[in-house]
């Protein structure tokens, strides 16, 4: 048992010492010597946990996905298979929109999935903005059931502007972290929320999110 909970806390360790080193220098200028240094594991001990820099990558992005579900499907209800959206689906997308900018601050291991994913110099079987986009799609569909979805506004438009954003600011965020910060996302939200959300529905929405998580900012109407 002690030989296992070791073996699972240097596999952590090698995980979270390739996503800084993959978020750093990227997938193709990483290399095995230095995941391994930044890890204090040997080389050796690297290649008894992981095969090889690509194996190594799908792990990072594998935590990644889970963690990316726990703050949309596990944390709200619904998903892509689902036609349930716990709460009023605006605010949902708002909530989870916040968590999502969040997780990318906090977590390196989220970060450099979402670069991974987007790596052209590599495939992946795991696309974090696809997971992403299919869940914002699933809540402004229930949006639209909902009849808080302003009126002949599509499901589809309004999910592609907000993934559009969203998935910009992540972008954005690889580069400067302030864009990542709670300020940053409320005011997205405060101009574009007077347009997805349906008449009378707007002042009981918190544009910096209501899980209290999201950081100060103004709602959009009082």
């Amino acid at each position: 048992m002690v030989k296992q909970e070791r073996a699972a806390r240097t596999r952590e360790t090698l995980i979270r010492a390739a996503a800084e080193v993959f978020a750093e220098q990227g997938f193709v200028t990483a290399s095995i010597a230095a995941i391994s240094r930044r890890a204090g594991v040997s080389a050796g001990g690297l290649h008894f946990h992981f095969e090889n820099k690509t194996v190594l990558a799908r792990a990072v992005e594998e935590r990644a996905a889970q963690a990316l579900r726990r703050v949309t499907t596990e944390r709200w209800g619904g998903g892509a298979a689902s036609s349930a959206v716990d709460g009023n689906a605006l605010q949902v997308l708002v909530d989870s929109s916040h968590a999502l900018l969040a997780l990318l601050a906090a977590d390196v291991v989220v970060r450099a999935a979402f670069l991974l994913c987007a790596d052209v110099s590599r495939r992946s079987a795991i696309d974090l903005r696809r997971q992403w986009r299919l869940w914002v799609e699933a809540v402004t569909r229930a949006a639209a059931r909902q009849g808080v979805l302003a009126e002949g506004l599509s499901p589809q438009d309004a999910a592609g502007v907000v993934v559009a954003a969203t998935v910009g600011l992540e972008a954005l965020g690889a580069g400067d972290r302030d864009w990542l910060a709670p300020h940053a996302l409320t005011r997205f939200w405060v101009l574009t929320l007077p347009r997805l959300a349906a008449d009378g529905t707007l002042a009981a929405l918190v544009a910096q999110g209501s899980a209290g998580d999201a950081g100060d900012g103004p709602r959009p109407l009082a």
